[in-house]
C-alpha cells in the first residue's frame, strides 16, 4: 500500500497501529506498546471499549448528521444534560464542537460576544500566559505562549497580551512556594493595568499546564487569586481544561481541586476519549442570559458542531466512566504512580522534580538538582527519552523546552484511567530501563 499521508514530521517513520485494547496498542508487525500517555492525554477510558463502539453504531443507524442551525437531536440534549450534571454547578450551558482548538476559538468568540451584548464593546482582549498551549488554529496559537509554535506564524497571529506562567519548580521570579507573594498573580494584574481593564474581556489559563511544561501544578492560592482579580476588574475568568478535564486529575475538572469557579470552561480530549471528534465550551448562566437578552444570537460554530455521532460517543464515554468509577481510580492510581516514581528520584540525580494530580504526572530532568540548572538544549534529552521509550514499547508524552521555550526537559506519564496497579508497575519498570539506557549513553548520571 502506498502512503500519501502528509504527516507532522516528514523525517520520521511512523509505525502503523492495527488495534488497541485497554492501555495497549499493537502495530501491524505485532509489536505491543503501552500507551502510558493516553495518546496526547486523550484516551481516558482506554482502547477498544465495546460499549462505546455499540453506542456509536446505534446512533449511526438513527441519524449520522443534523444541521446544527436547524435541528437538535435527543442524544445531543442528553449529552448536554450529562455534562452539566457532572460539572457539579461549574457550568450551566454548553456549546459543542469537534475538538480542543475549536473550543478555544469559541472561547475567544464567546467572551467578545458577551461584552458586546451587555453594552461593553471596548472589552475584547484576552490575557494568557507564556509557556501555555491552547491549540494550533491561528486564534489558539495567538493565545498560546509556546515560542516555537508562535515564531513562524507571528505575522498571522492576533496580538494578545501574555503574563508569566505559574511554575513553582522553576519560578520566573526566583521564589519558593513557601515564601512567595504570588508574583505570578501580580504579573497578571500588571498586564491588566497595562492593557486597561476597560479593554480586557477575559483571563484565559490552563488549570494545570500540560504539554508545554510537563504538568505544572499551581500554588495553592493561585487560582483563587486569579478569580479575585477577574472579579475586581470585571473580567471573565476562563480555563482551558482540554487536557485536564473529564477525570484526568482525579476530579471531573482540575480546577475543582482548589474549589474555584470560573465563568467559562473549555474541554475536549477525554470528553469522547478519542472515539469521535468532540469538544465543548461550558459557561455560567449569566453569559448565556447576557447574549439571550441582547441580540439572542451567537453566530459562531463549525460544520460538525453538535454532531449526533460524536455526541453518542461522548455520552457513552461519560456513562462508562461513571459506571466504572474511573475518576476515583484516576486519583487512586495517580497517588500510586507518584509513590512508585520516588525510588527513581532517589536513583537518578538527573530527575529534578516529580509532580502531578491524578493520572497526569510530570517528571522534569535537570543537570544539577541543587541549582535546578537544565541540561543544554543541544543534548535533546527529552526526545532521546521518548525515542528510547518507543523502542521499548512505551509511549510517553514529551515536554521539551519546558522552562522558557528554549531550554528544559520533561516528560509526562498519563496512562488511561482504567490502568491497574500491575500495569503501573510494568510502566515504571520499563521507564527505569529507558532512563538507565539513555543516561548511560549520555553519561549524565
Amino acid at each position: 500500500m502506498k502512503d500519501h499521508v502528509f504527516y507532522a514530521n516528514l523525517k520520521q517513520e511512523y509505525k502503523t497501529i492495527e488495534r488497541g485494547k485497554g492501555i495497549y496498542l499493537w502495530d501491524t508487525e505485532g509489536k505491543r506498546y503501552i500507551d502510558a500517555s493516553s495518546g496526547p492525554l486523550v484516551s481516558n477510558i482506554g482502547h477498544g471499549v465495546v460499549e462505546i463502539c455499540d453506542a456509536i453504531s446505534e446512533q449511526l443507524n438513527k441519524i449520522e448528521y443534523a444541521h446544527r442551525l436547524k435541528f437538535s437531536t435527543p442524544v445531543l440534549q442528553a449529552l448536554s444534560d450529562k455534562v452539566i450534571n457532572i460539572s457539579d454547578g461549574l457550568i450551566d450551558w454548553i456549546q459543542f464542537c469537534s475538538g480542543g482548538s475549536e473550543a478555544v476559538e469559541t472561547v475567544l468568540a464567546m467572551a467578545r460576544s458577551y461584552f458586546i451584548e451587555i453594552g461593553k464593546p471596548k472589552k475584547y482582549k484576552i490575557i494568557t500566559r507564556w509557556q501555555s498551549y491552547h491549540g494550533a488554529t491561528l486564534g489558539a496559537r495567538s493565545l498560546g505562549g509556546k515560542p516555537s509554535m508562535r515564531r513562524d506564524f507571528a505575522p498571522l497571529l492576533i496580538e494578545t497580551p501574555h503574563c508569566a506562567p505559574v511554575y513553582c519548580y522553576q519560578c520566573h521570579f526566583g521564589k519558593e512556594p513557601e515564601n512567595c507573594n504570588l508574583e505570578c498573580v501580580k504579573d497578571i494584574e500588571k498586564v491588566i493595568l497595562q492593557e486597561g481593564p476597560e479593554n480586557v474581556a477575559a483571563v484565559f489559563i490552563e488549570s494545570i499546564t500540560g504539554s508545554t511544561a510537563g504538568t505544572l501544578i499551581p500554588h495553592k492560592d493561585y487560582l483563587k487569586q486569579v478569580r479575585n482579580l477577574c472579579d475586581k476588574y470585571d473580567i471573565l475568568f476562563a480555563v482551558d481544561e482540554i487536557m485536564t478535564g473529564i477525570g484526568r486529575t482525579g476530579k471531573i475538572f482540575a480546577i475543582q481541586h482548589w474549589d474555584v469557579k470560573p465563568d467559562i470552561i473549555c474541554m475536549a480530549k477525554g470528553l469522547s476519549s478519542g472515539y469521535a471528534p468532540l469538544g465543548g465550551v461550558g459557561v455560567k448562566d449569566f453569559i448565556h442570559e447576557g447574549i439571550k437578552k441582547g441580540s439572542g444570537s451567537f453566530w459562531h460554530g463549525f460544520t460538525y458542531g453538535n454532531n449526533p455521532v460524536s455526541a453518542a460517543a461522548g455520552l457513552a464515554v461519560l456513562n462508562y466512566m461513571e459506571k466504572h468509577r474511573l475518576v476515583e481510580n484516576s486519583l487512586k492510581m495517580g497517588d500510586y504512580l507518584i509513590k512508585k516514581l520516588q525510588p527513581l528520584f532517589n536513583k537518578y540525580k538527573a530527575i529534578g522534580d516529580i509532580r502531578g494530580k491524578g493520572l497526569m504526572v510530570g517528571i522534569e530532568f535537570v543537570k544539577d538538582r541543587e541549582t535546578r540548572k537544565p541540561f543544554p538544549p543541544e543534548l535533546n534529552l527529552t526526545n532521546k527519552i521518548l525515542a528510547q521509550a518507543m523502542n521499548s514499547g512505551l509511549m510517553l508524552y514529551g515536554s521539551p523546552f519546558c522552562i522558557n521555550g528554549y531550554e528544559g526537559d520533561a516528560v509526562m506519564i498519563s496512562p488511561p484511567l482504567v490502568v491497574t496497579v500491575e500495569e503501573i508497575d510494568l510502566i515504571i519498570d520499563l521507564f527505569d530501563d529507558v532512563l538507565k539506557t539513555v543516561f548511560n549513553e549520555l553519561r549524565v548520571c
